[in-house]
């Protein structure tokens, strides 16, 4: 049997009641007044009423006529006194005629159900909602509709009850609307990508959708793929070449079916499962990526690909004004960074990047062979553009005001065209048009601590635009590519696709971050399409398909619902996963398996397992002897073409079937159905597989038990309480007297029996905490999940990570014991972490509580984020319970030069101050004199906030601070007069990209630059070599984008001009990691391979 789901809730709160009520006879009025605009064209608008009466004599569920509304047939159901409450009153919008309706009908409708007095139309309460209906969900609407004892007296301030003399009016408004991409509020299950879009996606290894959305992008520029083909890879490794990794991935993009892993491309990057799990910068990798590439193409048919493609040339410039002197210097770029902020369009963020900026008064310039200084102009302009061009959008800047860096929000158009031509220099070749076409948007979905990245592409000249959400690939308008991704604010007027409306004004925190345009000349090049002549013939030899298949064997042991766990998220080892080439003969592939499981071939025979309308997993029919020379592609396309791989049933028979001629019953013109036994045993609180059985389709349910009772060893003559498992939530009695077909069961059904418990058994298994029903039982494997613990400092400590089956109901201090018997560990020496939406981040600390669940202590889903079944833990070495009274800080020790030498636990009362932390931290470490000092700083964002006198409470730090301990210089106790103590920062090329330790650093009166910079090189602990490529600077807060280099060593810091809260900053390469965007240590992105 297959149960249909019905009755989906879409639960409102009272509160959404219209305080003031308008007449519901005006009915367009009333309809516009209500119900949004959604921002979506609407196919058709109507509205229904059903007077109702004789309310308290009806039954429990009744259904009003039919209207037509969309072409289609609706009515209204109705519960006159609850869905499975008591409490209150349930309609819904019910689709008529499913039965009629094609396979993957369906219908986004926006509606709104009235209850209202036909006496009195203003006495009313509505709701509204909107809903993709489809034959499995063809219902939609309120089960807590209204309470039912506010019903039959006037109240919320109505002076007459909505129901009056048992009469009342159920109006439905219904407005279907056009659906032009066809995936409007899917809910993607069973969707596939390839069948409808052309193309499939990637997975997600945890934090990789940043790398996905530029692979797929990259993949999509033609030329470039075709170029990729071109490296020589026959005598590579996947896992330690990146060309050949990268060729496998596009290969397999190309070829396949189902999305593809990327695996094997980051393990030949030389990245481990914990790289999988940051997100990068966008930028960063693609010009890590082809930088490694192009050193592959390098004398090969490839060689100068990735040039002629990315690279532009661009010239900047210094002008005098009022002497003939001009500068120039030409540097190639492979993509342009454009500001956002104060900038409403992308053409505005050109004509800011080649603004001019005047060099007057104290910027003024230093003309070679003129002694004066002079006023100058100093710009950028392009001298080329590339054919593709990618153009960065700075959505992450530094904010002055909170010293961090933050996400700019700001709405920022882009257009589907644009010419180039008046940013061009006027020298530049201006023989081809510079108009381009917009070929890809990447998308950034959050805030600066985390988020989602997904990437909008026209793979096609004349194709449609297609959204690629890591496994998934959808089509999309082009409101959706524009509009929904511009920033800004947005109402519910233009919501974003496939998101349900709030009403509410706010930021957008989905926005672009990258455009890729491509040469309107060159399109027709550059996406000119990829032919298997263009494909290696290794990579075609290595075509592959995966297979799954399960047996009775694998069903035995299989503790759970369905037939065997086949989550790919959680992959199980009941289910055996096969390599198998497209092109290999089914009878070939038969052939294997049966000399696998050592059994005669003659004796198998593989079913077919499909995906149900209630999401179960199910054999549905043989795969016909008909298909024994068929290539296994073929018998997928047949077969499972809806499905993203082929999933079989092994069925493995003991004895010849009834006729005796053949070992399998036929399955046409047959009364016997194949279904699949469980036993539940309320003593061992477990489910036992008993393989699958045979049953007469006209034979009743009593009539097995005989049969059920010899395969789970019960005595003969044993009662039995027989169910079937229809889905998860839906486990139903079936009646002995039925016979199969009246409780419509067919082949590939589960049936779930258990032993008849008396009084005495069921109060014992109760008091013993035993479930004693298979209903009880099944409830509690729907509370079953999958937690993914991740250790906290996965580089501090080499802790794994590890998943764990739990129940949603555990206490805090049964998950605790579960871990530590995995880490083999004291529960009460773990510390918990939840995890940030969709960052794959430690978030907040969990506090220990006897009163609180698992389903606590994960992080629930939200608007635009989904729930979070991951925890991080943390080894502590002191119990949980102590931290309760103390306070755990890390300090990090600099010693004599500011350089790192060791990281300090420090753990104190939580009324201790800091200078109870200074004198913990001299009980630790050596000083290299007796009578030096030390000091603690507080830093942030790679630059010193604070330094503490030690009065402070340790209460008063803050968690998100570094705290730096060191000895304290003798220049600095022994200071002049006129000398000054000023912070020291490291950045790379910008000020707005900091990294390393900040130090304090005196400016000795009168010394000159050839001086300090050896004080400076001792003070940094640096070599020689390393230390000349530090560029010093003066960098003023207010103007963190225009460092004041230091240019000659015959001048003397002293003498320049320095405001309070001036830096000095010291610009050179960050060997040992770079600054993320919250200003936290991040590992920088490398590829070895």
């Amino acid at each position: 049997m297959e149960e249909i789901e019905t009755h989906v809730d879409q639960d409102r709160q009272m509160s959404d009641v219209e305080e003031i009520s308008p007449n519901v006879t005006d009915f367009e009025a009333f309809a516009n007044k209500i119900m949004p605009n959604l921002g979506y064209d609407v196919e058709d608008f109507k509205w229904h009423t059903w007077h109702v009466t004789g309310w308290k004599s009806l039954d429990k569920r009744i259904t009003g006529p039919e209207f037509e509304a969309g072409g289609w047939k609706w009515r209204i159901l109705l519960f006159p006194f609850g869905n499975n409450n008591t409490e209150t009153v349930s309609i819904y919008l019910d689709f008529a005629d499913p039965k009629d309706a094609q396979p993957g009908w369906h219908a986004c409708v926006q509606f709104a159900l009235v209850l209202w007095n036909p006496e009195d139309p203003t006495h009313q309460i509505h709701h509204n909602a909107q809903h993709r209906f489809t034959t499995e969900e063809s219902d939609w609407g309120f089960t807590r509709f209204y309470e039912l004892r506010k019903l039959f007296a006037p109240c919320d301030r109505r002076t007459r009850p909505l129901i009056e003399g048992e009469a009342a009016n159920i109006t439905a408004f219904v407005r279907v609307l056009k659906d032009p991409t066809g995936v409007l509020w899917h809910n993607f299950i069973n969707y596939d990508s390839k069948k409808e879009t052309g193309y499939v996606g990637l997975k997600n290894q945890g934090a990789t959708c940043y790398m996905n959305s530029l692979l797929q992008s990259l993949y999509c520029t033609n030329y470039f793929r075709k170029a990729v083909y071109q490296i020589p890879t026959e005598t590579d490794e996947p896992t330690k070449s990146v060309a050949l990794a990268l060729q496998r991935v596009f290969y397999q993009l190309q070829t396949s079916d189902t999305p593809i892993g990327t695996t094997e491309l980051t393990k030949s990057f030389g990245w481990d499962s914990y790289e999988s799990f940051m997100q990068h910068d966008v930028q960063e990798f693609n010009r890590v990526l082809q930088d490694n590439l192009e050193g592959k193409m390098k004398n090969t048919k490839a060689d100068g690909a990735i040039s002629k493609l990315f690279l532009g040339r661009m010239r900047s410039y210094v002008k005098c004004v009022h002497v003939p002197y001009q500068s120039s210097r030409v540097e190639d770029y492979c993509d342009i960074q454009l500001n956002v902020k104060g900038c409403k369009t992308l053409r505005d963020s050109f004509k800011d990047y080649v603004q001019e900026e005047t060099l007057d008064g104290e910027n003024k310039y230093k003309a070679e062979g003129y002694d004066e200084l002079q006023e100058a102009k100093k710009g950028v302009i392009f001298d080329e553009f590339p054919p593709v061009l990618h153009l960065q959008l700075k959505r992450f800047e530094y904010d002055i005001q909170k010293d961090a860096m933050i996400k700019i929000n700001d709405r920022h158009e882009f257009p589907m065209e644009i010419d180039l031509e008046e940013f061009l220099s006027p020298e530049a070749d201006r023989s081809q048009p510079h108009k381009y076409l917009l070929h890809g948007v990447l998308v950034h979905s959050g805030d600066l601590h985390g988020g989602h990245y997904f990437a909008l592409l026209k793979p096609e000249k004349d194709g449609r635009w297609l959204k690629f959400d890591d496994d998934r690939v959808t089509p999309v308008t082009e409101k959706e590519v524009l509009e929904d991704n511009y920033g800004g604010e947005h109402s519910a007027i233009s919501p974003p696709a496939n998101i349900r409306p709030t009403g509410k004004i706010g930021k957008r925190f989905t926005n672009a971050y990258m455009l890729v345009y491509i040469r309107a000349s060159a399109v027709d090049e550059i996406l000119a399409p990829v032919l298997e002549s263009d494909i290696p013939e290794h990579l075609r030899k290595r075509k592959r398909f995966i297979h799954c298949v399960i047996s009775d064997e694998s069903f035995k042991n299989h503790q759970g619902f369905d037939l065997a766990n086949f989550d790919e998220r959680h992959p199980s080892t009941e289910v055996t996963h096969l390599k198998v080439l497209k092109t290999e003969p089914y009878q070939a592939f038969k052939q294997k398996l049966a000399e696998q499981r050592d059994i005669p071939p003659e004796r198998m025979r593989l079913w077919v397992l499909v995906n149900r309308q209630n999401k179960t997993v199910r054999p549905d029919t043989p795969v016909p002897e008909t298909y024994n020379n068929l290539p296994m592609g073929d018998v997928h396309t047949k077969m499972a073409s809806r499905s993203n791989e082929l999933k079989l049933y092994m069925e493995i028979a003991d004895k010849p079937a009834i006729d005796g001629r053949s070992w399998f019953p036929p399955t046409e013109g047959n009364a016997l159905m194949m279904v699949f036994l469980k036993y539940f045993d309320p003593d061992s609180q477990s489910l036992v597989g008993l393989g699958h059985h045979y049953i007469q389709k006209f034979g009743k349910v009593g009539e097995i038990s005989a049969v059920l009772c010899e395969k789970a060893n019960l005595p003969p003559n044993a009662q039995l309480k027989i169910y079937e498992e229809i889905k998860p939530n839906m486990i139903e009695e079936m009646k002995p007297r039925a016979t199969f077909q009246q409780s419509e069961i067919q082949d590939g059904d589960i049936i779930v029996f258990q032993k008849v418990l008396t009084e005495k058994d069921i109060q014992d298994h109760v008091m013993s905490s035993r479930l004693p029903d298979i209903p009880r039982f099944y409830e509690y494997l729907a509370s079953r999940v999958v937690v993914m613990f991740k250790p906290r400092f996965p580089d501090r400590d080499s802790k794994p990570q590890f998943e764990l089956v739990l129940n949603k109901k555990m206490a805090y201090d049964t998950v605790a014991a579960n871990v530590a018997k995995k880490l083999n560990t004291d529960p009460l020496m773990l510390r918990f972490t939840t995890t940030a939406y969709a960052g794959n981040t430690p978030k907040n600390i969990i506090r220990r509580s006897t009163t609180q669940s698992l389903q606590d202590m994960l992080q629930p889903g939200g608007y635009l984020n989904p729930p979070s079944n991951t925890l991080y833990y943390e080894m502590l070495d002191v119990s949980i319970i102590e931290l309760e009274t103390k306070r755990f800080l890390k300090v990090i020790w600099l010693g004599t030069s500011a350089k790192e030498e060791s990281t300090i636990d420090v753990r104190l009362p939580k009324t201790a101050h800091v200078s109870d932390i200074l004198d913990y931290i001299l009980d630790k470490v050596k000083l290299s004199a007796e009578d030096k000092k030390i000091r603690l700083l507080e830093v942030m964002s790679y630059k010193i906030q604070k330094e503490y006198n030690g009065t402070e409470s340790i209460s008063a730090i803050q968690d998100i601070i570094t705290l730096y301990a060191e000895e304290i210089p003798d220049e600095e106790l022994n200071t002049g007069p006129e000398d000054k103590v000023v912070h020291a920062y490291h950045f790379t090329k910008e000020p707005l990209r900091p990294h390393g330790i900040p130090f304090k650093f005196v400016i000795k009166s009168g010394e000159v630059f050839s001086e300090t910079k050896k004080r400076l090189q001792a003070r940094m602990g640096m070599n020689e070599r390393d230390f000349a490529k530090v560029k010093v600077a003066i960098v003023q807060p207010i103007y963190l984008n225009k460092p004041h280099y230091v240019e000659s060593d015959d001048q003397i810091l002293s003498d320049m001009k320095w405001g309070p809260e001036d830096l000095l900053g010291l610009d050179h390469i960050d060997k040992t990691g770079r600054a993320g965007r919250t200003g936290a240590p991040e590992k920088a992105i490398y590829i070895r391979g």
